[in-house]
């Protein structure tokens, strides 16, 4: 009896500490972040932006070097130091940016972005940094056509994809045609060049373009839901990175530090002491490079890769043609982009941590190995069927005959289609920038961004599209010459 008592004692006593201790783990519990947590172990916080949204941020040439400017990244440079480690800026297409940061790619997203409702199902986001209304743009010959929100019935109206403004243009601006582009600049360009009669833009934004184009004015209409409140977005679930951050703004607010960066992001937007070319030269430069070294990778191993799904397309073996054949229809039948994202995104997914060039690396080769896989199996096909028997009746095997007889006529015939894949890949490596790889067309965002010019930056990039191109057809209708010669 007595060793029973003891024994309800001793589990009485053990529930009561449990209870007693169950708030305490329960709090510790709440105060779990990983993201807070892999932050400080990397010693680096990752922000990621979009960098063609000037004054927010943009690229700009100090003491010789290609820099991402703008307040929002001082307010990130505030946010790492007052955590204690280095920033790191991960430049991105803006509807690239909510994915990168689900997938742990980045930290934060300080990109001018509102918290809106859709957005809130995804992520946190932070205390507001600014509040900023919003204004309808449009040319000055049409100044006195647009006076309230009513009048914009059958006007198409150009506006940032999953933006406030876009809301605005469908919700407010009664009988409007919204226009959703991902660039601010094209968003201009649209307008000047009379694709579309109105914009709606960011108060700070619209301002710097109003400010840089003669031909462009605010048109006096007033929005009822037209003041956007711009936060910093993150992971759910991370309470210790959002009470760092909120106080991190709080100090900003306190001590109105945005004044300071506002200011110095409209120095460097405005220093125009060195001519287009002169101040942007290198970003072609870059660019250029960047989409040389794409294509070549991507035709490079595309080739290899085709080559093999051209061999288990063309063998005896129902499994390995049925997985060529629903490889190749379904990378045809399915857009470059789409792929891109898979490869970026689904490799977070997978714990996998791959880079931007790499990634877009990986999905080029898998999207042109696709097409080379006709192409090598065509020049295949090409070969007379003779040679093969003439080959094995020699006594080859198949292998042997296809190694030694048929694959070097194959290569032959192939090489002007390669050469044109070649050019295409070129030309189809634009489409990495929506991940932020710095090609061409990347580059020529960022110039658009920090030059406040929306035509001419593409001109340039066309120009140079056309000597890369025109010099490669020029190299490989040689080389064709001389094979032919060579018969």
């Amino acid at each position: 009896m007595k060793i029973f008592k003891k024994l309800s004692a001793l589990i009485l006593s053990a529930l009561l500490v449990l209870l007693a201790l169950l708030p305490v783990q329960t709090a510790l519990a709440e105060e779990s972040d990983p993201v807070y947590d892999r932050i400080i172990k990397r010693g680096e916080l990752i922000v990621g932006l979009s960098a063609d949204y000037a004054p927010y941020e943009f690229h700009t040439d100090i003491d010789g070097k290609d820099t991402i400017v703008g307040f929002d990244v001082s307010i990130a440079e505030k946010i790492a130091e007052d955590l204690g480690v280095k920033l790191k800026i991960e430049e991105l297409g803006f509807d690239a940016l909510l994915g990168a940061l689900k997938t742990d790619k980045i930290d934060l997203i300080i990109s001018g972005m509102a918290p809106t409702a859709e957005r809130l199902k995804e992520v946190d986001f932070s205390d507001p940094y600014m509040n900023v209304q919003q204004r309808v743009i449009v040319r000055k010959e049409d100044q006195d056509k647009y006076h309230s929100t009513s009048d914009f019935e059958g006007i198409k109206v150009g506006v940032q994809k999953q933006t406030t403004q876009e809301d605005l243009a469908k919700n407010e601006l009664i009988g409007s045609i919204p226009t959703s582009l991902q660039k601010v600049p094209d968003i201009v360009m649209n307008l000047k060049n009379k694709k579309v009669d109105a914009i709606i833009l960011e108060g700070p934004v619209a301002e710097a373009y109003v400010d840089r184009n003669d031909d462009l004015v605010f048109a006096d209409v007033s929005f009822i839901e037209g003041e956007k409140q711009t936060a910093i977005a993150m992971a759910k679930n991370t309470p210790i990175l959002m009470e760092r951050v909120n106080a991190s703004i709080q100090t900003i607010n306190d001590e109105k530090l945005l004044d300071g960066y506002k200011k110095e992001a409209a120095e460097l937007m405005f220093d125009d002491n060195e001519g287009f070319l002169q101040k942007y030269g290198k970003f072609y430069l870059n660019g250029a490079g960047y989409t040389i070294f794409l294509a070549f990778i991507g035709v490079l191993f595309g080739t290899i890769f085709g080559g093999l799904l051209a061999l288990m397309k063309l063998s005896k073996s129902k499994i390995l043609r049925a997985l060529a054949i629903i490889y190749i229809e379904y990378v045809r039948g399915t857009p470059l982009l789409v792929q891109i994202f898979i490869v970026y995104f689904g490799t977070g997914v997978l714990g996998l941590d791959l880079s931007k060039v790499a990634a877009g690396c990986i999905a080029l080769t898998l999207n042109s190995g696709a097409y080379v896989a006709e192409i090598v199996r065509a020049g295949i096909n090409a070969v007379n069927k003779g040679q093969m028997e003439a080959s094995r009746s020699l006594g080859m095997s198949q292998s042997q005959a296809m190694r030694f007889i048929i694959l070097p006529q194959a290569i032959k015939n192939i090489l002007p289609a390669l050469g044109n894949e070649f050019v295409t890949v070129i030309k189809e490596s634009s489409v990495v920038s929506v991940i932020g790889v710095s090609e061409l067309i990347f580059q020529a965002g960022n110039v658009q961004g920090a030059s406040f010019k929306p035509f001419l930056p593409y001109l340039v990039v066309s120009l140079i599209y056309f000597v890369l191109t025109f010099t490669i057809s020029r190299l490989l209708g040689v080389a064709e010459r001389r094979m032919s010669t060579s018969d």
